[in-house]
């Protein structure tokens, strides 16, 4: 991708957010920088058997967020969360569906495991279907969710969405694992910006915290072992780290060209300026120990948002705080960066709020969103004992204060699927050509 590529600029107008430690962006960017952990042992199954027994649990009532009756019964529980988050985000940007050319505003939804919990769920609800011989068929029609089927698809929270708010423009679901969440904005970005809609309503939502992915990433040694007080996980970049907290939850941002938000007088957070992705192609669970396939997909989305690297204020990392992981990332920074590398504040907010796996860089853009208006920094949380070969400014404990002109958010994902967005405060078409 080259610089200037965008013919349509795209600005974010509207955010939503449903995690751990509280439902809303207001409650998600306190506790991200307050610092607070909202880590605790499983309560959604008995974690006793497995490796990994704490994660990021959502305390989440769907009709206190809005839901209705029906919309709970037929929706699993990650496209609740991206109902839930996507009509804050909608009445924060003060876009009306109802107002707009249905034609013209679109969805774009990420997610990695989609429902893998419904099917669990829905057992619960219908016990009766193990009472016994002759019983499984009838209950299952009596009892278990009407449309158990739709739900479990990972295009449900999608078609949902589009259904609720009446829109009938570009739809798309992207499932690029944990890059899944930056790849659904960034897709919705490219829509705007090649004229294919006016409106798109872009992110990621997961709950994945089931016994079935907590098996599979016991298997693989991903998750953490950590047995101590929850709170006290150690950090993404700790030398004490042994793997990521699982976690759930979703972030939805409103994404608008520039021309339609400034003619309905709307409030912009910041423009999103530039976004790639890459594939390793070098092994399902190993990463390059040079960072190579991150630090290219950062290269490409710096260039297409015409920026260098002594531009940036701050680096949203993908920070899961797998011992690889963080390793590969601070390698890619340094490859991208050169010696600025080592001057950007970098911080995690999964820190805080667990690995979302898709919905992760969803909400990581959203926290972005936020600190370009408000010119704070989230801290990594728990750093205390820095790895000595993850050497950057990792911004340990304590949020700090810094205007944001120009954000970086990075997802890294199983598979080899990287990925990078350059989300930067609005700037007049001359400062933008000046290089302000």
């Amino acid at each position: 991708m080259t610089a200037g590529r965008t013919a349509r600029r795209v600005v974010v107008t509207g955010v939503g957010a449903v995690a751990a430690g509280g439902i809303g962006r207001e409650a998600f960017w306190r506790r991200i920088v307050g610092g607070r952990p909202a880590i605790r042992r499983i309560t959604r199954f008995d974690p006793s058997r497995y490796r990994s027994r704490i994660a990021a649990e959502v305390d989440f009532d769907p009709v206190a967020a809005g839901l209705t009756p029906r919309e709970t019964r037929r929706n699993s529980r990650f496209a609740q969360f991206a109902l839930a988050a996507a009509a804050e985000a909608l009445a924060d940007s003060g876009v009306r569906t109802q107002d707009e050319d249905g034609d013209r505003v679109g969805v774009c939804l990420g997610t990695a495991v989609g429902a893998t919990a419904a099917p669990r769920d829905e057992a619960a609800v219908a016990p009766a279907a193990c009472a016994g011989p002759g019983r499984h068929a009838e209950a299952a029609a009596d009892d278990a969710m009407p449309s158990v089927h739709r739900a479990t698809h990972p295009s449900s929270a999608a078609a949902e969405l589009s259904l609720r708010h009446g829109l009938h423009g570009p739809s798309s679901v992207v499932s690029t694992g944990c890059t899944s969440g930056v790849d659904a904005i960034g897709c919705a970005f490219r829509t705007l910006s090649d004229g294919e809609a006016d409106v798109m309503l872009a992110g990621a939502a997961e709950a994945p915290i089931s016994p079935v992915t907590a098996a599979c990433f016991d298997a693989i040694g991903a998750t953490t072992a950590f047995t101590g007080d929850p709170a006290l996980t150690p950090a993404p970049f700790d030398a004490r780290r042994d793997g990521f907290v699982l976690g759930e939850g979703g972030a939805m941002l409103v994404l608008e060209e520039l021309g339609h938000a400034r003619a309905r007088g709307a409030s912009v957070y910041c423009e999103v300026r530039g976004w790639d992705n890459r594939t390793g192609a070098y092994h399902m669970t190993g990463l390059r120990p040079d960072g190579y396939d991150l630090s290219e997909a950062i290269i490409s989305a710096m260039s297409e948002a015409a920026i260098v690297p002594e531009q940036l204020d701050w680096i949203s990392a993908h920070g899961a705080g797998t011992v690889q992981g963080d390793r590969y990332e601070t390698a890619a920074y340094k490859r991208a960066l050169g010696e600025y590398a080592s001057k950007v504040p970098v911080s995690s907010v999964k820190s805080v709020i667990g690995h979302c796996l898709g919905a992760a860089g969803a909400l990581e853009m959203a926290a972005c969103a936020l600190a370009v208006r408000r010119g704070v920094i989230p801290p990594t949380a728990n750093l205390l004992r820095p790895d000595p070969r993850c050497d950057l400014d990792y911004t340990p404990v304590l949020a700090r204060e810094r205007r944001v002109r120009h954000a970086l958010s990075v997802s890294c994902g199983l598979g080899g699927f990287h990925s990078a967005m350059v989300f930067s405060a609005l700037e007049t078409d001359e400062e933008r050509e000046a290089g302000a």
